[in-house]
């Protein structure tokens, strides 16, 4: 071994430092003047039951997303029942690392408790009295975390493709008015918290328009909203980068901060013409779907590495107007793209493989705010 390399490896030793990090700035110090980086964790991780997660969590991220963990059907069970035990380990953890919190997510038509829709009877309810759960959801959640949970996905997914609001039993019920309601009782709960609507596909034109209703109509009854989260879940090819660019302007132009909420870009054939993130959808696996069972070729891991450096060149540009990006996972063997729309593939989602080790991908990434 060259000598210099020795004395680099010693030295990172007796630094307590992994050698894999001994030159590589991180995530959070690289962009540190541009936008939070952040990462969803699951409960192993809020649990810190591995230390070299915790310990990579810790020191590439400065935000924390709960990617289950703050969902109505594990923090909301029952109607007189809420579980407050991951999100008070999430907000522990993030407390002792100087890290931003996101409360994700208030009101979504999925992961629901089963109760919330009806009556004790098995009826549906009316609109006074979901507008009563939804009231007691939200101000008793975001209540106990105030001051301590910086922001919410208050909604979540209520678009539909078209732009037109998802036929949901939220919106059957209530029509636009819970979304109204949602953002209302959030802010009353804690005034200083940001507030978001978070979806999918908002960088399609449709979609991106109905997103863009929702906040002008939030806006236009003076009810606070802060951000929108742009779901980033993408491929090698799509969204064109001129499209992002086109609906990050866009968004911007309406005054509230835009967010790349769970970024991650699979590498794999499409069973489908257009991407999608409905957890609904599902195909059946065989050989073409998944080709990079054994680890991926070199060609396309620098494919990803390419993308991903096109992609944080023009969040750096628009950087003003960006408030985090969020990686939606810690490393591949994580990704739920691993089993999404096609259970049991082998997907290289994001910039940390199996092993923990940074990519080519991450090593790009870091390289635009560098060059």
């Amino acid at each position: 071994m060259n000598k210099y390399l020795t004395l680099i490896l010693t030295i990172s030793t007796l630094l307590g430092q992994s050698p894999l990090f001994a030159q590589a700035t991180g995530l959070k110090d690289a962009f540190k003047d541009k936008f939070l980086m952040g990462v969803a964790v699951n409960r192993y991780q809020i649990n810190q039951s591995n230390k070299k997660e915790t310990d990579l969590i810790t020191s590439q991220f400065n935000a924390l997303t709960a990617e289950n963990d703050m969902k109505w059907m594990h923090i909301h069970p029952k109607e007189n029942t809420f579980n407050f035990e991951q999100a008070d380990k999430l907000v522990a953890l993030a407390d002792a690392n100087d890290m931003f919190v996101i409360g994700h997510t208030l009101v979504w038509h999925s992961q629901l408790a089963p109760w919330v829709f009806k009556t004790a009877n098995g009826d549906t309810i009316d609109n006074l009295e979901l507008t009563h759960r939804i009231e007691k959801h939200i101000s008793t959640i975001v209540g106990k975390y105030k001051g301590q949970i910086d922001a919410w996905d208050v909604v979540n997914e209520a678009l539909a493709e078209d732009g037109s609001y998802r036929e949901s039993t939220f919106y059957k019920i209530s029509g636009e008015t819970f979304i109204e309601n949602a953002f209302r009782f959030a802010h009353e709960a804690d005034p200083e918290a940001e507030l978001y609507y978070n979806d999918y596909n908002l960088i399609d034109a449709d979609k991106r328009d109905g997103a863009i209703r929702i906040i002008n109509h939030l806006k236009s009854k003076n009810i606070k909203i802060d951000g929108v989260g742009v779901q980033a879940h993408w491929s090698l090819d799509e969204p064109s980068i001129e499209d992002i660019e086109t609906a990050i302007e866009m968004y911007a132009e309406t005054g509230v901060k835009v967010m790349f909420t769970e970024l991650d870009i699979s590498v794999l054939p499409s069973p489908w013409n257009s991407p999608t993130a409905d957890v609904s959808v599902s195909f059946e696996n065989n050989p073409d779907m998944d080709p990079y069972p054994n680890g991926l070729p070199d060609s396309v891991e620098d494919q990803l590495a390419n993308r991903y450096a096109e992609i944080f060149k023009l969040f750096n540009k628009h950087s003003d107007k960006i408030g985090r990006v969020t990686f939606w996972g810690l490393h591949d063997g994580l990704s739920w793209k691993n089993n999404f729309p096609i259970r049991g593939r082998t997907d290289y989602t994001l910039l940390f493989d199996r092993e923990l080790k940074p990519k080519k991908a991450f090593h790009a990434v870091i390289q635009t705010v560098n060059h």
